[in-house]
């Protein structure tokens, strides 16, 4: 009865919020609470929710915490030479925009951080979408499946926890799986080009001074350093593209065929000319500290390596460093009151979607419904499946790294799937790589609360981004894992 409260507990939160009956925070907090009474365990609701809470009370503060810090590191900066050089890349051709979100999102996730990825990539990517109206979906998309793939990392949470749960080395878990997750990286790459030149014959062609030549959108983004609140803004009174504001009028450019055609824009010398005025990110805002560069990346590489070395625990990590960023960048108190309430929406949004989550899990793990579930699932895997439980568990980590925690699967579900592995001589080091496959679908659950960072920032409902993410994220975990079969990696 719990497997089968299980399963309709997670269909019902999907279709409510794909559906948009519900927002996410409403069901994640009055779904569970329903069937947890369903259940006969109402009275305990208290204590799985509290249990809930406390579990996930150190990524909320982790979020929080780290959104001040790359938010001010993106206010003062610090990314906009890797932005400008994706920019310039990207020009005004919608194909070339989608591909360089992708390869954004895939070098920030390097530092293992799903949240750092996404503030990045949405603060530098945004306003070419709005500029250029293409479909912000696509954007969530492409950076949420590009992340995954990378979240396999050893220092980005699954591969560890792999490790952990199995008593195995990391490195011998990650170093083999290497060729099959830059297939992956690589499925990421063509998916981007596929959806950019489809975006490109939705739109047609622009050059780069018709696209500086469109009315700029009227919305902020609330981790760049346009946010209007507190009196500290940039030149334009928003993250827009280069500055150019108010000045914008329309005007057309032989060059701009509109015709939809795949072939590559070619450049004119008025492209040449708006090009550096085209950045993305606002090249005169006020809250630039190029005298502290070198202080600011010093400081973002000592965080970040303190966090691969397991210095201190990432929450106070990124307390310390959100601190010390204000006072050196901004030592008068008005200007870190402003920068604080300029990133106060997206804190307030991420950490009450987080705690909201605690409920979901809190309930689905306290009720026993995910040990059950996980049960059924390997229970159901036929005898003759036994020399091939790479493949099953490969196959597994799809929907329940969908449906579950990182951890849940991996502390509660792979140590199951491992002995069943061993009983046909299937090794663990193979169990646990083939765990991995699911990771590029992993970062769109609703359970991970960086998504909540991606979608809020990109002003994207989440059974929007859902519902267009879900199919390309599956065919990219496929393609992890049909390379690591291939390889004879699993």
């Amino acid at each position: 009865m719990l497997t089968i409260l299980g399963f309709a507990m997670i269909a019902t939160f999907l279709v409510l919020i794909m559906t948009k009956k519900m927002s996410p925070i409403a069901a994640l907090v009055l779904i569970p609470a329903l069937f947890c009474v369903a259940v006969g365990q109402g009275a305990q609701l208290g204590d799985y929710v509290i249990e809930g809470v406390g579990n996930l009370a150190p990524t909320a503060a982790m979020l929080m915490f780290a959104i001040v810090y790359f938010g001010v590191m993106i206010d003062v900066g610090l990314f906009d030479p890797i932005v400008r050089g994706i920019l310039k890349f990207c020009r005004a051709d919608p194909m070339r925009i989608v591909v360089g979100t992708a390869v954004l999102a895939a070098i920030v996730s390097l530092d293992g951080d799903g949240s750092t990825t996404f503030m990045i990539t949405v603060s530098a990517m945004y306003p070419l979408y709005k500029r250029l109206k293409m479909s912000l979906v696509v954007m969530t998309g492409v950076a949420a499946t590009a992340n995954g793939v990378m979240n396999t990392l050893p220092w980005g949470g699954p591969t560890a926890r792999a490790a952990t749960a199995l008593k195995l080395d990391a490195s011998e878990i990650f170093v083999p799986m290497i060729p099959a997750l830059a297939m992956g990286l690589l499925a990421v790459f063509v998916l981007a080009y596929v959806l950019g030149l489809r975006e490109r014959k939705r739109l047609g062609m622009l050059t780069l001074d018709e696209a500086l030549a469109r009315e700029p959108e009227q919305e902020t983004v609330s981790a760049g350093a346009g946010n209007t609140r507190g009196g500290s803004t940039g030149s334009t009174g928003s993250t827009g593209i280069g500055g150019t504001g108010g000045e914008d009028r329309l005007r057309k450019d032989a060059g701009g065929t509109g015709t939809g055609t795949d072939a590559e824009p070619t450049a004119d010398p008025a492209d040449e000319a708006d090009d550096d005025a085209f950045q993305g990110l606002d090249p005169n805002r006020s809250t630039l500290r190029p005298q502290l560069y070198w202080f600011n990346a010093g400081l973002t590489a000592a965080l970040l390596t303190a966090m691969i070395m397991e210095l201190m625990p990432i929450p106070v990590l990124f307390l310390l460093g959100a601190a010390l960023a204000l006072t050196v960048n901004f030592p008068h108190m008005p200007d870190q009151r402003a920068r604080i309430a300029a990133h106060a929406d997206n804190v307030l949004n991420v950490s009450g979607m987080v705690f909201a989550a605690a409920v979901f899990t809190g309930v689905l793990t306290g009720t026993g419904m995910v040990e059950n579930m996980a049960d059924w699932v390997v229970g159901a895997v036929p005898d003759a499946m036994g020399p091939h439980m790479a493949i099953v568990t490969g196959l597994l980590s799809l929907p329940l790294t969908y449906f579950m925690s990182n951890d849940g699967f991996y502390f509660g579900v792979l140590p199951v799937l491992a002995e069943a592995g061993a009983a046909h001589g299937v090794s663990p080091l193979e169990i646990a790589r083939a765990s991995l496959a699911g990771q590029a679908l992993h970062m769109s659950s609703p359970l991970v609360p960086a998504v909540y960072v991606l979608v809020g920032m990109a002003k994207v409902e989440f059974g929007d981004h859902t519902r267009f993410t879900v199919k390309w994220a599956v065919l990219t975990s496929l393609v992890v894992l049909g390379a690591g079969i291939l390889f004879g990696i699993m």
